[in-house]
Formats: C-alpha cells, structure tokens, sequence
C-alpha cells in the first residue's frame, strides 16, 4: 500500500509543479520587473536552444554543431520580413526556413557518422556566415540590417509560447515509438536499420523539428537586438553553448537540458556582470568539474544521490 501511495504521489508532484512554474511564467508581466522579464526570456532562449539540440543529439548521440545556423537563419528572416509581416508570421516563417535548410542539410549529411557529422555542421555555420558576409558587402553595399524592434512583454510570451510547444513536442518524441528507434540508433545504429528502423529518414525528420524551434526562437529574440549582421546571428556560441548547458543538466532525462541551460544562462548573466573578464574562464573550471564529475549531469547526480539515501536503500532491499 505504501509503494502504491509512492508511486502515485511521484506521478502527481512532478506535473503539479510544471503546471504552477508554469502559471508563474505565464503571470510575471503582472508583476515582475523589467530586468526579471528580459532576463525570464533570455533563459528561455537558451532553454529552446538546449531541448532542441537535445531532441536529436540526445538519444542518437549524434554531436551537432548546427544550432548557431538555424538561430541565425531564424533571426535573418526577422530582419527581412519584419518590415512587412506580422510578427506570428515572421516567428512561424523563421522556424519554417530553419526546418526546410535543416531537411536538406540533414538529408545530405546525415549518412555521416561521428565527428564528420560533427565537423560538417561547425563548417556549415562558416560556409552560411562567410556567403553572407559576401553578398551583403558585394550585392546590397551594406554590413548588416536593422531589425523591426517588438516590446519586451511580446517576445517574452512568445519565447514562453515556443518553450511550451517545444516541450510538448520533446516529451510526445520520447514517449513515442519514435524515440525508442532513436535510441536504438544511439546504441547501435547498425542493428537499428537491420530491425527495419529507417535510420536516415528518422534521424532527417528529427534533426529538421529541432531546427524549426531553434529557428522561432531566433526569429522572436531577434526584435530585441536592434541591428544585426552575419557574425551576430551566425556566432558560433549558440552552437557550442547548448552542447555545453544539455552535458551540465544531463542529456539523460527530459528536464536535465531544461535545468542545465537555466542554470547556465543564469550564471552567464551573473557572471558576465560581476567577473566580465573572468566569466569564461569560470565557464570552462564549472564544465570541466561536471564532466570530471558528473558524466550524467546534475539530473544523474540527483538521481544517484536520492538512491543514496537511507530510506530508499532500505526500500530497494
């Protein structure tokens, strides 16, 4: 009777404090201030760009560079089509644009295993950068655009919005037949496609859903940023750091992405304001004590620890 009560009670407590962080997120224009807010969306952002990675790259432990091409992509289509479309339009069209550039790139690259899968989407980012660079200097005359600038309340329930349905659509993936041939993929890709599993297609299709959330969320972030240019939208750290932020959190469960960027980009923020010539350095001795010491993240960390406890050793005998 007790393990029944237990289990029931750990169904129940982890959706009853999604559904109040989430009531909280959804109220915080009603009473936050205008630093709590830009600071809310920026983690945000970083949370998308994490679970996004993490969609494919977690259980195919496919490691993809990609993430700063489809944020750039999404926050050039803000600065093209902001002037003349609404703003849904622009955030829909953004992630559209990154999920079609995800779908040819993956569809040629994909059959690629290892770090040359890898070393193709960092010198992709290079390749997309470097043609821009080209045609806006040789063909418009110009470096960079203005961006149309939207208010902090609408970007942040949008970046709210996009997280919502991202997550949605992380926890559908994994729970789905789908997700199971994912990982099956990551522990051996060779068995998976002699079982039947269409290992190509599925790895595209995956690959491409990432794109498209990473994509809106450039679209969306974009408006706050005034001017761009191709060595702002294509920085190579959005592609490095949700790599980083998925291993601190722990790649292993849905909410370790979700806990590892928040962390991180709530450091990056602290940090960057109190240290701001030190803040790397400090980035680099945490990453390097959490893959030293805790290979699965603080989510595995957190699981080890709770089985730890004297309580739950004597219930597991």
């Amino acid at each position: 009777m007790m393990n029944e009560t237990a289990l029931n009670f750990k169904k129940l407590w982890i959706p009853g404090l999604l559904v109040i962080a989430l009531a909280i997120l959804a109220t915080l224009t009603l009473y936050g201030t205008i630093y709590s807010i830009i600071l809310i969306t920026d983690i945000l952002m970083y949370i998308i760009l994490t679970v996004s990675w993490a969609i494919f790259s977690g259980p195919t432990r496919y490691i993809s560079l990609a993430p700063a091409v489809f944020f750039g992509v999404g926050i050039y289509v803000s600065a093209i089509l902001g002037q003349n479309l609404p703003f849904p339009v622009v955030i829909l069209t953004g992630g559209l644009a990154s999920f079609v550039i995800a779908l040819l790139a993956g569809s040629l690259t994909l059959r690629l295993k290892g770090v040359y899968f890898t070393i193709f989407t960092f010198g992709l980012l290079e390749l997309i950068k470097q043609v821009l660079v080209w045609a806006e200097i040789t063909i418009t005359g110009t470096r960079g655009r203005f961006v149309i600038v939207v208010d902090n309340h609408t970007i942040y329930y949008w970046m709210l919005g996009i997280f919502v349905v991202l997550m949605i659509t992380a926890y559908l993936i994994r729970r789905s037949r789908y997700g199971k041939a994912l990982e099956a993929i990551g522990d051996n890709e060779e068995a998976a496609a002699h079982i039947g599993i269409n290992t190509t297609f599925l790895k595209v299709i995956t690959f491409s859903i990432g794109a498209f959330f990473t994509g809106a969320a450039g679209a969306a972030i974009a408006t706050r940023w005034t001017y761009i240019d191709p060595y702002i939208a294509f920085n190579y750290f959005y592609s490095f750091l949700p790599v980083l932020m998925a291993i601190f959190g722990g790649v292993g469960h849905i909410m370790g992405p979700v806990i590892g960027a928040a962390i991180f980009a709530y450091l990056e923020e602290t940090l960057i304001t109190e240290f701001p010539y030190y803040y790397m350095l400090m980035f680099g001795i945490i990453l390097l004590i959490a893959i030293l010491y805790m290979p699965k993240g603080l989510v595995g960390l957190a699981q080890n620890l709770w089985q730890r406890l004297p309580g739950r050793q004597n219930a597991n005998t």
